[in-house]
């Protein structure tokens, strides 16, 4: 079996060669054999300048077909991927490229009202040597073009030798993930691993050739990378790149295209459902989806099922810290388990609940669900505590959150042990939300939370106070806060509070902050 990712995509070239592999959103389409000859001349540009084995390419990007090129570029000259969220400021963005020691970096040009290479100008760490601008590029820029340029400096047969080298213990990506400590940190996971969990969520997937996958989750996401483009392209599928959600549009191309997989967050299936164009469009080509990423109420599950037409639909739970996935469903599960489960644990994966002192707990009753088996990270880059704070000696990853297994060994989250939420399928991390709101000059002390929100599932709200003489306005706050920071981290709501609740050793109580909100 093929468990590298040059190898799995070559085997789909060859037994696909001249099916439709990625088609844009302007219609224009890549066959597989075509796909395979773009990636190899940028993987001949990589090579020519300089990157080896073993660097880190960073991708900046909405999602399209030059992303996929770029991503299998450079897994395929043996460098490790580094995405990055399109929604993250210059600084955020830099810190990343600065962490990672990425060499060349793959972004956007001009992309909602930015020009993003114009953004981390200010903030360029030295170790990045090269900017490519995949599309919408500036004069200065190294646009697309000139990019493919080098690859006549290196023969097609050294950069498919670099692809061959490729073993499954070889690093595939650096996934960047926010912690308790308010700083991002690098996940890394290697080829095989990944490629393993790929082939069992294609599988519960159904996924095939004859599937025309349109892949809106985000490409710096796992959801939209790892389960989305990889695994379409791995199954021999016609992968659509969407770049920016937005329901009509969306719905355009499932009956244009007629789209068979449509995976995403419970946000997205909420957009679909309450627009007014639904009833006058044919969806009726939708096949399977899975959704996550927060709370799924059942009635939405009905509704994905009844009004949306898909005949699989699946739930399930993961990290990045696990190559995205942990507990799947099964298709032929009823629907109160998919409605009210995450699955089980995929094969080759152990999942535990546990008390405080780290021992097992019987079924039902909640604890910390941790987690042991082949998809569990390597660790986190260069940063030995942290690894050891979250794998303990056992090799059980601690997840942080809160589950219970029922009789039949289905795992339910009921809530978190970090204070982390999710909006709109996006992770929140309070601390590192909190730390870039400590730089407001008039606020002394903050602590942020998630509330519940109807759309987007939680949301964060700020509990501010301020500094002696200083007056906080909401509607000021909450626009600076976008300036600093990705639109998802931005708290909706703020409120201005003289004291925050606190224990005695100056711990910030956030359920008293939740109750009240």
């Amino acid at each position: 079996m093929s468990n590298t990712v040059p190898k799995a995509f070559a085997a789909a070239v060859e037994q696909y060669a001249g099916r439709p592999a990625l088609i844009g959103e302007d219609g224009t389409a890549l066959s597989y054999a075509e796909l395979d000859a773009l990636r190899l001349r940028a993987a001949q540009a990589l090579i020519a300048l300089g990157v080896q084995a073993g660097d880190r390419v960073a991708v900046w990007a909405p999602n399209s077909a030059r992303w996929v090129v770029a991503g299998l570029a450079a897994h395929c000259v043996g460098a490790a991927l580094v995405p990055i969220n399109t929604r993250m400021r210059g600084e955020e963005a830099a810190y990343i490229l600065q962490r990672s020691g990425a060499r060349v970096l793959f972004c956007i040009g001009e992309f909602l009202g930015q020009h993003y290479p114009s953004l981390l100008a200010p903030h360029r760490p030295a170790s990045l040597e090269t900017v490519v601008v995949l599309d919408a590029a500036r004069g200065d820029d190294l646009d697309w073009d000139a990019f493919l340029a080098h690859a006549a400096k290196v023969d097609a047969a050294t950069a498919q030798a670099r692809a061959d080298a490729v073993t499954p213990d070889d690093r595939m990506d650096i996934m960047f993930t926010s912690g308790t400590t308010g700083q991002p940190k690098g996940v890394i996971t290697l080829h095989g691993q990944n490629l393993r969990v790929i082939r069992e969520w294609s599988q519960r997937m159904a996924l095939s050739e004859l599937d025309r996958y349109l892949v809106v989750n985000p490409f710096f996401h796992a959801f939209g990378y790892k389960v989305g483009w990889l695994a379409g392209l791995i199954a021999g599928c016609a992968v659509l790149p969407h770049a920016v959600f937005d329901a009509a549009a969306v719905m355009k191309r499932i009956e244009a295209e007629r789209i068979s997989v449509l995976p995403g967050p419970p946000t997205l299936f909420i957009s679909l459902l309450d627009d007014p164009q639904r009833a006058h469009t044919d969806l009726s080509s939708l096949r399977a989806t899975i959704t996550g990423a927060a709370a799924v109420a059942p009635a939405l599950v009905e509704r994905i099922r009844s009004d949306l037409g898909f005949r699989v639909v699946l739930t399930g739970y993961g990290l990045t810290e696990t190559c995205g996935i942990v507990s799947l469903c099964d298709p032929d599960d009823s629907a109160e388990i998919i409605v009210s489960t995450c699955g089980k644990p995929i094969p080759g994966i152990e999942l535990r609940c546990v008390d405080a002192d780290n021992h097992s707990l019987p079924p039902g009753q909640a604890g910390e669900v941790v987690v042991r088996g082949y998809n569990v990270m390597q660790g986190y880059l260069d940063d030995p505590e942290e690894t050891a704070k979250a794998i303990d000696a056992d090799g059980w990853l601690h997840t942080g959150d809160i589950g219970l297994l029922d009789d039949n060994g289905y795992l339910k989250i009921t809530d978190r042990l970090k204070d982390m939420y999710i909006t709109g399928g996006f992770n929140c991390y309070p601390a590192e939300i909190e730390r870039m709101i400590s730089a407001h000059p008039a606020v002394a002390q903050v602590a942020v939370v998630g509330v519940p929100d109807a759309r987007m599932g939680e949301v964060g709200k700020a509990f501010v106070v301020p500094r002696p003489g200083q007056t906080i306005d909401s509607g000021d706050f909450i626009a600076w806060c976008r300036d600093k920071m990705a639109n998802y981290k931005v708290p909706r709501s703020v409120a201005v509070v003289d004291t925050l609740p606190m224990n005695a050793s100056g711990k910030v109580l956030k359920f008293e902050l939740r109750r009240s909100a």
